[in-house]
């Protein structure tokens, strides 16, 4: 595994990530302060019905980056050129099948958002978040070859630099002039200063690999299209199950509950958004390392990664639980915190689906999307199904309850099972079963959490700093006791203990 290439993929990753999540909050703090929660609902549902409008996108990223890791190993130019000629096409496709969903769905807008009083303009507003986001798919091609070179960490800071600027000028023209149109032209503009920087660099470091051969061999080129067709189940599934939740709420309760309900999300979305990029920067190395090493290795490998996805699950989603409402009263208002078993849905649902992460990852890196390319569709029709029925009976916490039943009983059985089948020629079922365990041990964990005498201070700041100790606190209590019932977390542990042994001791030579 190219462990500094990895390092150096992570590192970026992590860095700018931060700096957005921090951005981010402020930019929806003074989203709320100038326009009040209407606006913020309605920039949630706008993100969500985008979101849904990208399943188009068929999942044709993924797809790219799996097919071209083989012919860059083997520097196979041909191929590569082929590759990015067919990648183009479909996106010049794509971005023409995106324009025309949004223009079908705009005159539907004020039925998605219910409750909403006519201060802005829907089909302005929309309009100009709908064009920053077509423009993305005129360099998405690129972003996703120099991804697939391992080189994530350019295609980071791009992105990244652009969307600090945006939301920096977005805060500025918010208080200054307290439009939501010029909130949104300024992500017109972020994602053209995107895309030039991105044909630069595209054409000084990557362009000499395309010789202009455009003839791909069939058999690649069906092995492609399969993968882009599994890829837009999976892309569909997800859809159903994350984006039309937001759209769900503002159809059936109101587009102000998304707003307070989106307050939440924002923070643990940005919370998971890094968590996430974090595994998916491994996506690249993994690939490449499948190719060059036994399965047995691979299988080591991927057990080593899982136990750290699990204690970071524990570690952030119970902080999270446990400082929540000190964040929404800090970032926005103390009006704005919702009730504790809509904190709790949160954080179980999360952690749930954060747990999936390591299987995912290494499902997109060995290139098994075709095996399980139903299974995003039942899961995502059966979503949206209890999603309607439970918000309508239990309001905004029943998408969350419906997202962690169709989680638990489909993605963490069928995802394992493939994964393990088809990559690393294994039975699942000992895996699974731990699986099981350690969520049946988290959702355990939450609530003896919310019966703890936690301790309380009138200070917000100081009340957050005790209360995310105690987070801590519990979760390394609760993997110590996990570790006298498990070998390999108990060897884990003493891996990690023997690297930061040996770093520190290096360092005092």
């Amino acid at each position: 595994m190219d462990k500094k290439r990895a390092l150096l993929n992570i590192i970026t990753s992590t860095i700018f990530k931060v700096i957005l999540i921090i951005v981010g909050l402020y930019t929806r703090r003074f989203l709320i302060m100038s326009l009040g929660s209407e606006a913020n609902g309605l920039f949630s549902l706008y993100m969500s019905i985008v979101g849904f409008l990208a399943v188009a996108e068929l999942g044709i990223g993924t797809a790219i980056a799996f097919s071209l890791y083989k012919p860059i190993v083997q520097n196979d130019k041909d191929q590569i050129s082929a590759l990015y000629y067919l990648f183009k096409k479909l996106y010049t496709y794509i971005s023409g099948i995106v324009l025309v969903l949004g223009l079908i769905i705009i005159p539907f807008l004020p039925t998605l958002a219910k409750d909403q009083t006519n201060t802005f303009n829907l089909y302005t507003t929309f309009g100009l978040y709908f064009i920053s986001t077509i423009l993305t798919y005129f360099y998405a091609f690129k972003t996703s070859f120099i991804d697939a070179h391992k080189d994530k960490y350019i295609t980071i800071t791009i992105r990244s630099v652009a969307q600090i600027l945006e939301a920096l000028l977005q805060i500025i023209l918010l208080t200054l002039f307290k439009s939501f149109e010029l909130f949104f032209l300024v992500a017109v503009i972020s994602n053209i200063l995107q895309w030039v920087i991105t044909n630069i660099i595209f054409k000084r470091f990557y362009s000499n690999s395309i010789n202009g051969n455009k003839n791909l061999d069939i058999e690649i080129k069906n092995e492609v299209i399969r993968n882009t067709k599994s890829m837009f189940m999976h892309k569909l599934g997800g859809i159903l199950v994350v984006t039309l939740n937001n759209i769900v709420i503002s159809a059936f309760v109101s587009v102000i509950a998304l707003g307070y309900f989106s307050n939440y999300q924002t923070i643990i979305n940005g919370i998971n958004s890094l968590l996430v990029l974090i595994f998916v920067s491994l996506t690249p190395i993994i690939g490449h390392s499948f190719i060059n090493v036994s399965i047995k290795i691979s299988h080591e490998q991927f057990k080593m990664i899982y136990i750290l996805n699990v204690f970071v699950s524990f570690l952030i989603y119970l902080g999270f639980l446990a400082i929540a409402d000190n964040l929404i009263s800090i970032i926005f208002d103390s009006s704005l915190i919702l009730d504790k078993t809509i904190v709790i849905a949160f954080s179980i649902n999360y952690f749930v689906q954060f747990l999936r992460q390591t299987v995912l990852v290494y499902k997109d890196a060995t290139g098994n999307f075709y095996y399980d390319r139903f299974k995003p569709i039942i899961e995502g029709i059966i979503n949206i199904i209890l999603s309607i029925v439970l918000v309508i009976l239990f309001g905004p916490i029943g998408v969350l309850v419906s997202t962690i039943i169709t989680n638990i009983f489909i993605c963490h059985i069928v995802e394992p099972y493939v994964l393990y089948k088809h990559s690393f020629n294994l039975k699942p079922f000992k895996y699974i079963v731990s699986n099981y365990a350690v969520i049946f041990i988290y959702i355990i964990t939450v609530f003896v959490f919310e019966l703890l005498p936690l301790p309380t201070n009138n200070n917000v700041y100081l009340d957050l700093i005790l209360k995310g100790f105690t987070s801590v606190f519990v979760t390394v209590t609760v993997f110590l006791v996990m570790s006298l019932f498990s070998k390999e977390l108990r060897n884990f542990m003493k891996f990690s203990f023997k690297r930061i042994f040996n770093i520190v001791k290096k360092n005092k030579s």
